[in-house]
Parts: C-alpha cells; structure tokens; sequence
C-alpha cells in the first residue's frame, strides 16, 4: 500500500510519517519515502542515519535530466499500459528502470534500515542556483511506479510541505491521503484544497487532527470533513522537544496505533 502524507509547512507531517512509520514496523514491512527537497531531519527522527540521495542512482540531477531527455516519452507505465491484440493486458517498460523492484531490490546504498524499517530519499536541494525540484518529482512518480509490493509492505511517503505535488501529479500514484492538519487557519483552509484535489485524482483522502488542544478540538473537526477524520493526535510537549533537539521519536502513542491499525485493515482491501 502506498500512503502520502501531506500537510503545511509546520503541521507536523514528518513527526507522524517517523511515529506511524515505527509503529507499523511492528508487525509490517515499511518503506518510508522521503520526498521533501527541503526537509533534512527525518531520518533523525526515526533514528537512522541520513540516506544516500536516489537521485544519485542516475548521476544526480544533471544525469537525470539527460536521461530524461534521452528516454522516449510514453504515456502507459508498468501496469497501466494498454491491452495487446489479444485483449491481454501488457505492462510497459518504465523509462528510467531497466527492471521492476520490490523492497528486496533496493539497492541498499541509498537505503538507511533497522528491522522492518526501510528510509530512502529522493533528492534534496544542496546548492545556491542548482534549479528547481521538477526531477525529483518525475524520479518520484517513476519510482513508485516501477515498485511491486507484496501484501506486508507499506510505503509511507513524506511529501513537500503544501500542493505541489499535486501539480506535478506524483499523487496518482497513492492508494490513499492522510492530511495532517495543525491548529491554523492555513491549515484548515488547505486541508480543503487537499481534499478536492484527492477527489480529483481518485485517491481516498484522510484528516490526521495534529497538536489538538481541548478548547479547539470542535473547531478543528468543523473545518475539516469529521467523517473523514482518522486520528486526532494531543499536543504533546515529549514530541516537540524531541523535534526540536533533532531526536528519534521514541514515543508510543494509543493515536498512532490505532492510525496504524486503520491503515493495515485498508492495506488488506488492496490485495
């Protein structure tokens, strides 16, 4: 199952992508899909060392684009190409990917890992002028194409703060949204936007109520489709200090459980 995480700036989406990524290692193979070009501390927070760009893979960016430009451009990829002459379905060659992986053809030196819990990412802005994130964005969509999964396995993607990714149509690719929504106006402005993009894309999308305080939790749930809302997660002092300092997040929280509970049953409907 392939799970973005989405949210604002802020919202806490990484701290819920490292708690229910660790959570669900439990019992789960669990990939977690770091495609945040700006975000630089979630490796720590699940406790593993920062991984190995996947850019790289294809000679980073500049690499990347030169073989972007070299690969022809197609329309179908693996599992979505059209029928052949005998009414069969016929699965395309991605155009970056000589073969398909799963979790075991990682290549494992852009992988971090400890016990069930995989950590790759995708690329990160390094330099002054280097140009936009666009590559990373096709690398995602590529990547999450060409990756089987079998029924224990999980990809848990922490996406770019805000919608882009919307735009760049990375999120076509995801069984299901989770919304991680903060106490701010922003916040539950955006998390209408996350919802009628989801819709568009035909992915089922989920409300995580992130540092609920008591007085505000009503207006939270009013702003936001309450049907929809699959967790609401107490402002916890532990999980900002711990952030704050860089930490791993070695919290276990009832929330996060039964979040992880939820996702493992909608897991099993996929299969």
């Amino acid at each position: 199952m392939r799970i973005a995480v989405c949210g604002k700036g802020g919202s806490g989406k990484s701290t819920i992508s490292a708690l229910l990524a660790k959570q669900m290692a439990k019992t789960k193979n669990v990939l977690v899909l770091d495609i945040d070009e700006s975000n630089y501390g979630l490796h720590s927070q699940l406790g593993l060392a920062a991984p190995r760009d996947l850019m790289e893979y294809f000679g980073g960016k500049k690499g990347f684009k030169e073989k972007q430009r070299a690969a022809p451009k197609q329309t179908q990829f693996w599992g979505l190409a059209a029928e052949n002459n005998k009414g069969q379905p016929v699965q395309q060659q991605s155009r970056f990917f000589k073969e398909r992986w799963s979790f075991s053809d990682l290549p494992p030196e852009f992988v971090e890992e400890k016990g069930n819990l995989k950590l790759m990412a995708v690329g990160k802005i390094k330099d002054y002028g280097e140009g936009c994130a666009c590559p990373m964005g096709v690398l995602t969509r590529e990547f999450l194409e060409n990756l089987d999964l079998g029924k224990d396995d999980f990809v848990i993607v922490d996406t770019e703060a805000g919608t882009e990714h919307f735009g760049r149509g990375v999120d076509k690719d995801f069984d299901l949204i989770l919304v991680v929504v903060d106490p701010s106006y922003e916040s539950l402005k955006l998390s209408k936007k996350f919802d009628e993009f989801g819709a568009q894309c035909g992915c089922g999308v989920y409300f995580v109520l992130n540092k609920v305080e008591p007085d505000v939790r009503e207006e939270m749930l009013a702003s936001v489709n309450c049907v929809n809302v699959v967790a609401e997660i107490p402002a916890r002092r532990e999980l900002f200090k711990a952030s704050l300092k860089g930490e791993e997040l070695d919290l276990d929280l009832e929330e996060i459980a039964k979040l992880a509970e939820f996702l493992e049953k909608a897991g099993s409907l996929t299969h």
